[in-house]
């Protein structure tokens, strides 16, 4: 049976809209370049990195990066008010960061939930900006997915498009599955923010920084992410994804494609 009143079919791809997408191909760019940075700074890749920490610090990773992921997830539905920007949401987690060193190992531990929030409130805040309801169960799971997109390695993926085609009901089961796919990709990230800040005093430093380019990170993909959204609402999914991946494809930057 046809539909009484069909939805409108989605606007044609101008050249407004190619110039956009392609401004957000070249945040991916930016977003990497910024991680590496910590990388570099960190001393060496996430796998090294994770030599330096004890094993029983090793073992509970995962599980803190779950339990932080889960955390923000819940305060986010409360605490959603006007946007700080990104320049503000940076300065919040350099602080938050530099505390988090000051004792070494057991502060840094002990800041990742805060951490954690306050990149997840910083990404909850340019969904906001992109047209999304921050309040909403769907925008805070697309917040979640922005935390597993790419990382610091060669061959790691870069922003996952797999968000416009998926169907994921909301139900509390269906976000523990998307936490538990994220965690170990934010987990390793984590590992090295962690070595970074093994060091009393010397760690406050270390988690200032790296701090500031986690959340610079993570805002960046969370511009392409949800930039690619909004145009989606407007120009289709297809149209959109279609022209990403050409972008991407020309220019050689990762993706995990739908």
């Amino acid at each position: 049976m046809k539909h009484v009143n069909p939805e409108p079919p989605p606007a044609i791809l101008d050249d407004a809209a190619r110039e956009e997408i392609a401004a957000l191909v070249d945040r991916q760019r930016r977003a990497r370049g910024l991680l590496m940075q910590v990388v570099t700074f960190a001393g060496g890749q996430v796998e090294d990195a994770m030599k330096f920490l004890p094993k029983g610090v090793r073992g509970r990773l995962d599980r803190a990066a779950r339990d932080a992921l889960e955390r923000s997830y819940e305060v986010a539905s409360k605490t959603s008010g006007r946007a700080t920007g990104d320049r503000s949401n940076k300065v919040i987690a350099t602080i938050s960061g530099a505390l988090g060193g000051l004792g070494g190992l057991p502060t840094a531990l002990a800041e990742l939930p805060v951490a954690t929030t306050v990149i997840f409130r910083a990404v909850q805040d340019v969904a906001s900006r992109n047209g999304e309801d921050p309040l909403s169960a769907e925008t805070r799971t697309e917040c979640l997915r922005v935390f597993g997109s790419g990382g610091p390695g060669d061959g790691d993926d870069g922003v996952d498009t797999t968000f416009v085609g998926a169907r994921l009901s909301l139900s509390g089961p269906a976000v523990h599955r998307l936490i538990a796919t994220v965690a170990p990709r934010f987990a390793a990230l984590l590992s090295q923010k962690l070595a970074s800040q093994a060091v009393p005093v010397l760690g406050a430093a270390a988690g200032a920084g790296t701090n500031y380019a986690f959340t610079g990170y993570f805002v960046e993909m969370a511009h392409v992410h949800f930039g690619l959204r909004r145009l989606a609402r407007t120009f289709g999914e297809e149209q959109v994804l279609d022209e990403f991946h050409r972008v991407l494809a020309s220019r050689s930057y990762p993706v995990k494609r739908a």
